[in-house]
This record gives C-alpha cells, sequence and structure tokens, in this order.
C-alpha cells in the first residue's frame, strides 16, 4: 500500500494530460473549426467518429486481462503519444480528426487497465477513495490544463497545444516503464473471447454498463454546446471560455471530492442513484439561472458537480461485478461512456436550434434511463460490500 500512495499521485498527472487532450476540443470547438476552415457540425461529427471508436477499447484493454496490467497500461500511451505527434507534422483537418481517435484510444486503454490494477491491489470498502484520487485529473485537466491549452492557442494558434502533448506523452511512457512491477504474461491469461463472453451474459453487468452510457449520454449534450452557448449568449472570448472551464474544473473537483469522502460510506450504488437525482435537478435548473454571466457559471458548476459526483461512483461500483474479468468489464464500462457520448455529440447542435432549455429537459431524460438501469442491475446484484 505504501507503494501505492506513490503510485495514485503518478497515475493521476498521467491521467491530467489524457483527459486535458480529451477536453480540450469542448470549450475550444469553435477555434479549432475555424482555425480548420470547417464549421460546427464537421467537428461534432469528428467527435462522434472519436467516440464511436472508442467502442474498440474493450478489444485491446481486455489485453490487461490476458498479458498483464502493464502491458495495456503502455500501450495506451504509446498511442496517445502517436496521435499527438501527427498534428505535429500533419496539421491538418484529418490529421486532427486521426489524432482525436488515437489519443481518445489510448486513454480508454490506459484507464481501464489502471482500474483493474488498483482494483486488484485495493480492498473493495477503500477502493471508492483509491478510485477518486485517480480521477482528480479530469478537475486538474479543467483547472490546470485547459486554462494552459487556452493560453498558448491564444498566442500561437490552434496547434499549439500538440507539440506539448507529444512531449508529455513520451515522458508518460519513460515514467511507467520504471514504476510499473513486472508481470508474467501467464498471470493473467483468461482467453479474449470467454471475458467477453462473461460480461455480455451477465445481466447486472449490462444494466450497470448502460448506466453510465446514458449519464454520459445526458451529460454530452450539455458538455458539446456549452461553449458555444456562452460564447452566443455572452459573447465570451478565448480567455474568458478557459476561465469558464476552470469553474467547471472546480466543480469537478468538489464531485470527486465528495466521492472520496463519502461513497464508500454511503454505498457505491446509493451514491450513484443519488448523483443522478441531483445532476437532473442542477440541469432543469441550467436555462432559468443561464439569464446572466453569473448564473450560468452558477449553474454549470452545480451540473458537473453532481455529475462527477455520479461518474466517479459509479467506477468503483462496476469494479467489484466481475472480479474474473475486471479489466474486460472497466474498458467495457469506458466503451459505454464512449458511446454515450457519440449518441450526445450529433444530438447536441440539433436539440440547441430548439434553444438551450431543450438541450437540459433531454439530459433529465437520459438520466432517468440511468436510473431504470441501476434500478434493474440491484434486483439482479448478489449481496456485497457497500
Amino acid at each position: 500500500m505504501k507503494f501505492l500512495r506513490l503510485q495514485l499521485p503518478i497515475f493521476t498527472a498521467i491521467r491530467t494530460v489524457f483527459n486535458t487532450a480529451h477536453r480540450m476540443v469542448y470549450p475550444f470547438l469553435a477555434v479549432f473549426a475555424r482555425g480548420l476552415g470547417v464549421d460546427i457540425h464537421a467537428m461534432s461529427l469528428v467527435l462522434t467518429a472519436r467516440s464511436v471508436v472508442g467502442g474498440l477499447g474493450p478489444f485491446l484493454a481486455s489485453l490487461s486481462d490476458r498479458r498483464g496490467r502493464q502491458f495495456g497500461m503502455l500501450l495506451g500511451p504509446g498511442m496517445f503519444t502517436l496521435g499527438a505527434a501527427l498534428v505535429v507534422f500533419w496539421p491538418t483537418f484529418q490529421a486532427l480528426a486521426l489524432a482525436l481517435i488515437l489519443t481518445t484510444l489510448g486513454k480508454y486503454i490506459f484507464d481501464p487497465s489502471m482500474q483493474a490494477y488498483l482494483g486488484d491491489r485495493v480492498p473493495y470498502e477503500r477502493r471508492g477513495l483509491a478510485i477518486a484520487v485517480t480521477e482528480f485529473s479530469w478537475s486538474l485537466a479543467f483547472i490546470i490544463g485547459i486554462p494552459l491549452m487556452g493560453f498558448i492557442i491564444a498566442r500561437r494558434g490552434w496547434m499549439a497545444p500538440f507539440p506539448l502533448l507529444t512531449l508529455l506523452g513520451l515522458l508518460t511512457i519513460a515514467a511507467l516503464v520504471v514504476m510499473l512491477p513486472k508481470e508474467s504474461r501467464q498471470q493473467n491469461s483468461n482467453r479474449l473471447w470467454v471475458n467477453f463472453r462473461t460480461v455480455l451474459t451477465h445481466v447486472p453487468a449490462l444494466a450497470g454498463l448502460s448506466i453510465g452510457l446514458w449519464a454520459s449520454t445526458a451529460n454530452e449534450v450539455v458538455n458539446l454546446i456549452f461553449g458555444v452557448w456562452l460564447e452566443d449568449a455572452f459573447g465570451l472570448q478565448i480567455a474568458a471560455l478557459g476561465a469558464a472551464s476552470a469553474v467547471i474544473g472546480i466543480s469537478e473537483l468538489g464531485g470527486e471530492g465528495l466521492v472520496a469522502a463519502f461513497a464508500d460510506r454511503l454505498g457505491k450504488p446509493r451514491a450513484v442513484g443519488l448523483g443522478l437525482m441531483a445532476n437532473s435537478l442542477a440541469a432543469l435548473a441550467l436555462p432559468f439561472l443561464g439569464r446572466t454571466t453569473v448564473g450560468a457559471l452558477v449553474g454549470l458548476f452545480l451540473f458537473y458537480i453532481t455529475f462527477e459526483f455520479t461518474l466517479v461512483s459509479v467506477i468503483p461500483m462496476m469494479t467489484e461485478v466481475l472480479p474474473e474479468a475486471r479489466a474486460t468489464l472497466m474498458a467495457f464500462n469506458v466503451a459505454g461512456l464512449s458511446f454515450g457520448r457519440a449518441l450526445g455529440a450529433p444530438l447536441a447542435p440539433w436539440l440547441y436550434g430548439f434553444g438551450f432549455p431543450v438541450v437540459a429537459a433531454v439530459a433529465v431524460v437520459f438520466n432517468g434511463f440511468a436510473l431504470l438501469a441501476l434500478w434493474k442491475m440491484g434486483r439482479g446484484t448478489r449481496p456485497s460490500p457497500p
């Protein structure tokens, strides 16, 4: 456990880099579109493709169940670094599209492999805290990473983040090679299709996976459009959008902190249910609070803190649903989140055409689906620790 205390901050820093690359597209969507000479709809289609390709994650991350956690935790950063380097040498719309796909796929391989690594080593009754520490990377991306990206984009153009991301990817690979314990390939030798069949025929696992899918769809319809909404409603420019991202990052930091403090005590399923209900209330409040700039930022704070609490509570809950295929199930969980975003991304611009209140109302509907899935999972799950 002492060694894990040293590893957790490093895992968090690595994931902060990955999450910055993943999330910077949202607040600067219009900036990337203008820089590449395309419209927002073209960018939303790229994000849809990125999310769909994320569904390949289970095929690659499941190798962590077969060849050891180290293999998956190195394969992901390798793909991330390759993707970021593409834009450095080929700064075009096509290269950016491919880079977003590769960097996201790398993240979707690394994350479940790391979560399975922690699941192997941290008792379930303390796992909510351990997972929450690494999930601080989401908020740190918004508090530190995205404002930094806004700063360098404003001074050096839309492609300025990618040389830095490439360098950080290389440093990540070097750090993991030194830090991770060596594992024999025979240590986790379950066959790919056996694990897939185990996941896809287990009703509680399927219900649990759909919780993340529906919740991420609800989040994406707001997430994709919030930068455009702030720009349209209040004329916020690049620096201000970066500041808005920092506000959202602080809210997510609060959500992750709440999980670290309470999820293990409340019980993970109960925490997920409370989070979904609170997020729905926050979504309903957004159009009313969004009549002023300050109100809009307060509304986004409430929306993101409740979503983050929900999502981070889901992860430790899912690590114990199928311990015999842990990395495979966590990869499916990441894929479910990705497919949820793929569903939400093309819906968001279309819904925004009817006004932002419609966007918020549809987010509530998807959260309702997630609550139904949580109820279904609870009915089919054998008694387990909280």
